[in-house]
């Protein structure tokens, strides 16, 4: 068998096991079990348990990040490739939970340098909506549209948040799962909606009792 073949058996079955057993209590020997090979092999492959880890976590970070990122079109208006992009980033957590359960839990728990690598996705995220929610209020041109910098990373942050809440509630219901397309529009009537009223000046304020 092709090494890259054999290599890619190896690393999903560690994401399988890596999601289910957490980095402390995962095993080489169950990760070769799964994968069909012996345990020295996939050392001699992959090294050790945290270089294995840690290509898992490369892996799938690559992966969720070409997902969303190629669903927007950049021809389309901003609110247009958010949506796109949004179902993109449900569709794929959807589909691959084992990896989303390890992006998003099990990297955080085990902490640097995975950390760090979870971090780095995130934030390409962000700057991906924030550019968006930049892009639409340049679209509006609208008396009171404009929106500083702070404010589009706020935005942008509490916005990849919810998605990503969103995703674990998604992906752990007992029930059937929604569907992506469901969940992204979800989102987007809490968000979009909210951010018109913005770009049209209408900014939320405390009542005085």
């Amino acid at each position: 068998m092709p090494r890259a073949v054999r290599e890619r058996q190896m690393l999903d079955a560690a994401v399988e096991v890596f999601a289910r057993r957490g980095y402390s209590a995962a095993s080489m020997d169950e990760i070769a079990e799964l994968a069909g090979a012996s345990k020295p092999l996939v050392y001699l492959y992959l090294n050790s348990k945290e270089e294995l880890y840690g290509a898992c976590i490369r892996r799938e970070s690559r992966a969720l990040l070409d997902a969303v990122q190629s669903a927007a079109d950049p021809e389309d208006s901003a609110d247009r490739r958010l949506w796109c992009g949004l179902r993109a980033f449900f569709a794929h957590t959807a589909a691959h939970p084992s990896a989303w359960a390890m992006l998003s839990c099990q990297a955080r728990i085990h902490g640097e340098p995975f950390a760090q690598a979870l971090a780095e996705l995130r934030q390409e995220i962000v700057d991906f909506v924030a550019q968006l929610i930049a892009a639409a209020g340049r679209d509006q041109e609208r008396a009171g549209a404009a929106l500083d910098a702070e404010e589009v990373s706020g935005l942008a942050h509490a916005l990849v948040g919810a998605a990503e809440s969103l995703a674990g509630w998604a992906n752990t219901r007992a029930d059937a799962a929604p569907p992506a397309k469901e969940t992204a529009a979800t989102l987007m009537n809490v968000t979009w909606a909210g951010l018109e009223n913005l770009l049209n000046g209408q900014r939320w304020a405390p009542v005085r009792p």
